[in-house]
């Protein structure tokens, strides 16, 4: 099957209607025997044993994960966001809405790492949803204004000595960053340059080497993909400009709590990503726990926004995620055609899990923390701190249960 036909048939799966499905209350997600929806009781115990047994390697105080990984020996490599020790492998399969098999402590609120690039995207679209941004194809530098960076302890220094310095910063202030479209940011191609809350973007997994990362001319926008924090917190910065409130607040109020998610999630920056905006002082979230900060929830809370995404954005018939934003996030790019916006990893190759549907799609961080959506099958599976090498295996096993047509 080649990528336009797996094309059409996301498309199809996402005219689907979802009214007639079970949907959770909050603190109250509804558990079936998986024998009761027809599936094959000793696979599902077969992948919650798996998922049980199969548990990262590294260590659980993920400080010393960082370090130990090359993250911590990349240039500026520290953390300068909080970072907590991680909770047991854990797991949820939910199928037809309810809940079929569990492992580990799903309450436990842990990091999710670049998970939250899907929630960071999400309020991208209720931007556009919102008429604050027109178009994902605008450039971003005309909807921005000057930076005003939070930094106390340099403006009570003596003003003589930052005479010639700006006192805020613009993101998009050169040739090549004047060209970067919200799209750009989105699908991590924009190649942006410069340096965010101390993290230059050549200083984010150089891998082939600094001076060479240093010294080659950034690419055309649009045309090569680059997996890169520093850019992603930029798309972070520029949407609270937009927003002109915390992210926080954005998902909370139009994602998080429609879709019944817990109160003890929280999304948060780092240490020095404070500005002064409208006259308070707010944080700029991270996208990610590259450098700390991030999102950090639930399985429970992890299942319930895969739930969301498996229903195109649609709960209980209230389209929170406009479902065009939806069909756009699963839509490749020539840059990666395994990627849409982030962080949706797509399977149309069957790349990241073989043997499953080319119209499922997961989001994905480090740990690995893995939220499988599989419209197909209406399967959403969550695993946490499993290796990224045997997140397909569990699929697979999941997969194994579901009743033959």
């Amino acid at each position: 099957m080649n990528k336009i036909v797996s094309l059409v048939i996301a498309s199809l799966l996402s005219t689907v209607s979802w009214g007639q499905s079970y949907f959770p209350e909050k603190g109250n997600w509804e558990r079936k025997s998986p024998s009761e929806l027809g599936l094959k009781s000793e696979k599902i115990k077969e992948a919650i044993a798996f998922g049980q047994t199969t548990e990262s390697s590294q260590n659980p105080n993920l400080k010393i994960a960082h370090y130990e990984s090359s993250f911590g020996r990349e240039p500026f490599g520290y953390p300068i966001g909080p970072m907590k020790t991680r909770g047991p492998a854990t797991g949820l399969i939910i199928y037809k809405g309810y809940v079929v098999g569990q492992w580990g402590d799903p309450a436990a609120v842990d990091l999710t790492f670049s998970v939250a690039k899907s929630f960071l995207s999400t309020t991208a679209g209720l931007a556009v949803k919102e008429g604050l941004i027109k178009s994902e194809n605008d450039l971003v530098y005309p909807y921005m204004a000057p930076i005003y960076p939070y930094e106390p302890f340099i403006r009570s220094m003596n003003k003589s000595d930052h005479l010639m310095d700006d006192d805020v910063f613009d993101l998009f202030d050169t040739e090549h960053n004047r060209k970067i479209t919200w799209d750009h940011l989105l699908r991590q191609t924009s190649d942006w340059e410069g340096t965010l809350w101390g993290k230059p973007d050549w200083g984010d997994r150089p891998s082939e080497g600094v001076a060479q990362k240093r010294a080659r001319p950034q690419n055309e926008p649009g045309s090569v993909y680059e997996y890169n924090d520093t850019r992603v917190n930029v798309l972070a910065l520029a949407l609270l400009n937009v927003w002109r409130k915390p992210l926080p607040k954005v998902l909370k109020e139009k994602i998080m709590d429609p879709i019944g998610a817990s109160d003890t999630w929280r999304w948060t920056g780092y240490e020095n990503s404070f500005v002064i905006l409208d006259g308070e002082i707010v944080q700029s979230v991270s996208g990610g726990s590259h450098w700390g900060g991030g999102m950090m929830l639930s399985a429970w809370d992890q299942a319930r926004f895969g739930y969301l995404t498996l229903h195109n954005g649609n709960w209980k018939g209230n389209q929170l995620i406009p479902k065009e934003w939806m069909d756009k996030s699963r839509t490749p790019t020539p840059a990666n055609p395994g990627y849409g916006f982030m962080n949706y990893f797509l399977n149309y190759e069957e790349e990241q899990v073989p043997g499953a549907p080319k119209s499922a799609f997961v989001h994905i961080g480090a740990g690995t923390n893995m939220i499988y959506v599989d419209q197909e099958n209406d399967l959403v599976i969550v695993a946490r701190w499993i290796p990224n090498n045997q997140k397909a295996k569990l699929v697979q096993l999941v997969l194994e249960s579901l009743p033959y047509e």
